[in-house]
C-alpha cells in the first residue's frame, strides 16, 4: 500500500511541508476538505434530510466511503503540447495540486505532429511532474480523435513502455492522423481496433493497464448509442465511460459578468453532415453544466445502465486556457515544427475572454481508491467508484447498498440477494464548509434518488431512452453545515433495480425532457451567453445495482 501524500496526512507537522504541500494544506482547509466528519448517526427516514455532527477529521485520504480512499482528479488536461494549448505541464500539475486534486491526466490532441514528435517530447516534462509533486499521480494520456466519432481520453499506467504505447496506439488509430473522421462502418470498425490495441498491450504487460473515456459526447452529436455501445462492449475493461460534464465552464460566465458570453462546455453546435440523425435539437446544449446524455433521466446514460452494463460518468476541465489568467502563447511558437508552444509569459491585465478553469478549480472527479497508487486510481474508475461535482457543491459522499445478511456495496457495485430481500439506500453527504474559487460556500438545496429497472439488452442498438426510470425521492436540505444522512427504501426487491444520485444547490431548475411524472425538477438547459456555472451548481453519482436471484 502506498502511503498517503504529506498535503493530506494529519501526522505530518506543517513545519515539515514544502510550501506547496503547505498551501495545498491550506486550500483543502478552506474547501472543508480536511476535518469535515462523516457522523455515525442513526438513519432518519423522510422527505427532509436532517443533519448530523461531524465526528472526526476526514481528509481526502481517509478510509470513509466502503474503507476506500476518495481521492479527487481530473483526467482531460491540456498543456504546451497540444496545437492549441499554452501552459507547461508542471503550471497544469502545481495548479491541480493547489486546487486539492489528487491525480491528473495530460491529455493533448492526437494529430499528426503530436504522433511523430510530441507524445514522446512531453514525457519528461510528466516525469519531472512526478518528481516534483509527489502529492499528485500524473498520468501520460492524449485526446483520441476516436475514429468515425468524437474525442476520448486514453491513458496508461506509467511504467518502461508507457510512451512506446501511446505512440503506437495514436499513430495506427486516431482519427485525425489516419483521416478517418467521418462516420463510416470502417471507421468505426478502426474504432474498435484501437480499443482491441490497448487490451493486447495490457495483456502482452507492456503497460499494467489502459482506459478510455469519450470526452463532451453529445457536443457535436457525432457519439452515436450504437458506438458508444460497440465500444462499451468490445472491450469493456478499457471503454469505461465518458464526461458525464465537459470542460470549459467558464465559457458560460455572461459578458455582463465579466465573462466570455458563451455557452457552458462550448455546446452551442447544431446538427452536422455527420452527426447522429435522431438526437434532438436540445442535446447539443448543457444541461446545469452537465452533458445531456447524462443529465436527461430516463435518457442516453440511463438506457445503457439499464442493460445492466457498466458505463460510468465524469467531470473534468479541458483546461487549455484559463480564464482570468495573465498568460499568453509564447511568441514565436511554431508547434508544427517544434512539436509544443514556446513557454508562457505572463503580462499584465486579466484575460477574461477565455473559456477555461484550472484542473481542480470547478470540477472534480472523485474515485474510490484501495490505495494512493496509479493503479488504484484505475481500478476505481474501472469500477464505476466514482462521484463528481461542480463548485465544491459538497466536500464527501458515501452511498451503501444494503439488505440480507448485512452485505452491503458502494458506487459502482452490484448487491446480490435473495428475490424479495428489503434493501436500502443509505447516504452520508459532508456538505461545503469554506469557500470556493467564486468566494462562496455552496448550499445544497436538494438530493435526488433516480430508479431504473434493469431490462437487458435491447434489440436496437440506436436506443437512448430508458421509459421505465425516474426520480422516486427528493430530499429537501435544511442545514448548511455538517453531514446530512439520507436513506431510502427501495422495498423488498424481486427485479433487477439500479438507483444512482444527484444533488442541487437549487438556483436553476426545470421539468426534465421526459417530463414532470419522470423528473420534476432537473436541471434547466442552458442558454449561450447567460449560463453562468456558479450560480447552478450540480453533484452526480455513479449507480449502484441490486440483482435478485
Amino acid at each position: 500500500m502506498h502511503s498517503l501524500p504529506p498535503a493530506l496526512d494529519l501526522s505530518v507537522r506543517g513545519e515539515e511541508l514544502t510550501p506547496d504541500q503547505l498551501s495545498r494544506r491550506s486550500m483543502l482547509r478552506r474547501a472543508g476538505l480536511l476535518g469535515a466528519g462523516l457522523g455515525a448517526a442513526s438513519v432518519l427516514d423522510g422527505g427532509t434530510a436532517h443533519a448530523v455532527a461531524a465526528d472526526g477529521a476526514v481528509t481526502p485520504g481517509s478510509r470513509h466511503g466502503g474503507g476506500y480512499l476518495w481521492l479527487a482528479g481530473d483526467h482531460h488536461i491540456h498543456t504546451q503540447y497540444s496545437n492549441d494549448g499554452k501552459y507547461r505541464v508542471i503550471d497544469q500539475v502545481r495548479q491541480g495540486a493547489r486546487h486539492g486534486l489528487d491525480w491528473m491526466v495530460i491529455t493533448d490532441h492526437g494529430n499528426v505532429t503530436h504522433a511523430r514528435i510530441g507524445v514522446e517530447k512531453v514525457n519528461p516534462d510528466i516525469r519531472e511532474a512526478r518528481e516534483t509533486h509527489r502529492d499528485a499521480l500524473v498520468f501520460q494520456g492524449l485526446e483520441w480523435n476516436i475514429p468515425g466519432a468524437e474525442h476520448g481520453t486514453v491513458f496508461v499506467h506509467p511504467g518502461r513502455d508507457e510512451v512506446a504505447v501511446l505512440k503506437e496506439f495514436e499513430t495506427s488509430f486516431d482519427g485525425s492522423v489516419k483521416n478517418a473522421g467521418d462516420s463510416t462502418p470502417r471507421n468505426e470498425t478502426l474504432a474498435i481496433a484501437g480499443l482491441d490495441f490497448l487490451s493486447d498491450a495490457v495483456r502482452r504487460r507492456r503497460v499494467k493497464a489502459a482506459l478510455m473515456l469519450a470526452n463532451h459526447p453529445a457536443r457535436k452529436g457525432l457519439d452515436s448509442p450504437h458506438e458508444i455501445r460497440g465500444w462499451r462492449d468490445a472491450q469493456p475493461q478499457i471503454a469505461v465511460g465518458m464526461e458525464g460534464a465537459p470542460g470549459h465552464q467558464a465559457a458560460g460566465i455572461p459578458a455582463a459578468a465579466h465573462g466570455p458570453g458563451g455557452a457552458r462546455g462550448l455546446y452551442e453546435n447544431a446538427p452536422g453532415p455527420q452527426s447522429f440523425a435522431a438526437y434532438p435539437a436540445e442535446s447539443y446544449r448543457t444541461w446545469g453544466g452537465f452533458d445531456w446524455m447524462t443529465a436527461t433521466v430516463g435518457g442516453l446514460w440511463d438506457s445503457l445502465l439499464s442493460e445492466g452494463k457498466p458505463w460510468w460518468i465524469t467531470a473534468n476541465s479541458d483546461s487549455h486556457n484559463v480564464y482570468a489568467d495573465t498568460a499568453m502563447r509564447g511568441p514565436g511558437s511554431d508547434y508544427e515544427t517544434n512539436g509544443r508552444q514556446n513557454d508562457p509569459v505572463y503580462r499584465g491585465g486579466l484575460d477574461l475572454a477565455e473559456n477555461d478553469y484550472w484542473p481542480g478549480q470547478y470540477s472534480r472527479t472523485h474515485v474510490g481508491a484501495e490505495d494512493f497508487s496509479y493503479a488504484a486510481v484505475m481500478d476505481g474508475i474501472r469500477a464505476g467508484r466514482v462521484w463528481v461535482d461542480h463548485g465544491g457543491l459538497i466536500s464527501g459522499l458515501d452511498a451503501r447498498l444494503g439488505g440480507g445478511r448485512g452485505r452491503s456495496v458502494t458506487l459502482g457495485g452490484t448487491l446480490h440477494v435473495e428475490r424479495g430481500t428489503r434493501v436500502r439506500l443509505e447516504v452520508d453527504i459532508a456538505l461545503a464548509n469554506g469557500p470556493n474559487w467564486a468566494g462562496f460556500v455552496p448550499k445544497l438545496a436538494r438530493v435526488d434518488v433516480i430508479q431504473g429497472e434493469v431490462t437487458g439488452a435491447v434489440d436496437d442498438r440506436d436506443t437512448f431512452a430508458a421509459p421505465r426510470t425516474r426520480v422516486v425521492k427528493s430530499y429537501q436540505i435544511g442545514r448548511t453545515t455538517g453531514t446530512v444522512r439520507l436513506s431510502y427504501d427501495l422495498g423488498p426487491v424481486d427485479r433487477p433495480l439500479y438507483v444512482r444520485l444527484r444533488g442541487t444547490d437549487g438556483n436553476r431548475v426545470a421539468v426534465g425532457a421526459r417530463g414532470a411524472a419522470v423528473d420534476p425538477h432537473g436541471p434547466a438547459m442552458d442558454v449561450p451567453g447567460d449560463a453562468d456555472p456558479w450560480r447552478d451548481l450540480w453533484f452526480y453519482a455513479n449507480p449502484l445495482w441490486v440483482l435478485p436471484a
